[in-house]
């Protein structure tokens, strides 16, 4: 059975690949991702506040939509709150290469386009296989454009992309106007591929102490059908690789990814609940099916529930709301 695929110029053995979570943060549970069958790692993000949180590029993004309140930037945590520094963080890459034979992905999280860039040069030369950009911004500025939004990604790309010579992915959320002409923008700007997508973290009220506190909250494999169905509707329309993410918790969401039209699926929340040793369960399970409906490898179902290859691509669109809330109106 041929589990193998390629994610952006990278062969990879099979198509799971841990995402960046804390378990990429320790090398020996890499090394058991690793031992478990694990076909690549991204690592933990190296967050642009760490490295630029004096630059004034970085305080013109931070400060949108906060002159009402200016305790608003103490939200942020201070730098030594996090476990590694910029430093650390490419000695972990380092390490990380020695230790394990599967390509690691590095990882950094940011909005501007200003002084962490240079670390993206910096990740490569400390190893890394390929990187992923992490681009994490939520509008609150009513005065700022969705067309300005739009060219702060596809700037910060382009100047990363400049810099390295290593593949690099770029990690999307979905709250874009027009998703389609996103992904093919980045395309066009060089992406190799791109991850989607990114679950932006809600906050909660804590009414005892009247605060707005940080609320993290795995995901569930229902969130898969968000990223399912943007894969299906890009799948050929665009050159760059994708990864599938958000959602992925057993060998049957694997499955569903690849014939979405996905290279890889990438997955932290089950395997932060159930243990490393959960990869090779699920590409066992994931042979075991392939076996029973007869798929000899990966490349035979990739993109084969994809918009384009569908019998009813109108599956993916409009039609389908309304076909939908027929079949509920019919169980009553």
């Amino acid at each position: 059975m041929d589990l193998s695929t390629t994610y952006m110029g990278l062969k990879l053995k099979n198509p799971i690949v841990p995402s960046a979570s804390p378990l990429t943060q320790n090398i020996d549970s890499v090394k058991a991702l690793e031992d478990a069958g694990a076909a690549a790692v991204v690592c933990h993000s190296l967050f642009e506040e760490q490295i630029t949180h004096e630059s004034g590029e970085l305080d013109h993004y931070l400060s949108y939509g906060t002159e009402s309140y200016a305790e608003a930037t103490t939200y942020f945590p201070e730098p030594e709150d996090f476990k590694l520094g910029p430093v650390e963080y490419l000695d972990h890459i380092a390490d990380l290469k020695k230790t394990v034979d599967i390509p690691v992905i590095g990882s950094l999280n940011g909005v501007s386009n200003g002084g962490w860039v240079k670390y993206a040069k910096n990740i490569q030369d400390a190893g890394a296989d390929a990187l992923e950009l992490n681009v994490y911004y939520i509008p609150t500025n009513a005065n700022l454009t969705g067309t300005e939004i739009e060219n702060m990604y596809i700037d910060t790309l382009k100047a990363v992309k400049e810099n390295v010579s290593i593949p690099v992915a770029i990690k999307l959320s979905p709250f874009f106007t027009s998703m389609s002409n996103m992904a093919r923008k980045l395309d066009k700007a060089g992406a190799d591929a791109l991850v989607l997508f990114n679950r932006f973290y809600q906050p909660d009220f804590d009414l005892e102490k009247l605060e707005v506190v940080p609320n993290l909250v795995l995901s569930t494999n229902w969130e898969l059908r968000l990223p399912l169905r943007w894969i299906s509707i890009l799948y050929s329309n665009i050159k760059a690789s994708m990864a599938l993410t958000s959602g992925v918790h057993s060998h049957i969401d694997v499955i569903k990814s690849m014939m979405a039209g996905a290279d890889v699926a990438m997955m932290a929340s089950e395997l932060l609940v159930n243990g490393t040793g959960r990869v090779a369960d699920i590409l066992k399970d994931t042979e075991k099916w392939m076996e029973e409906n007869e798929y000899a490898s990966i490349q035979m179902m990739k993109g084969s529930m994809s918009q384009k290859s569908v019998e009813e691509p109108a599956a993916f669109e409009r039609a389908n709301y309304m076909k939908t809330l027929h079949s509920y109106k019919t169980l009553i």
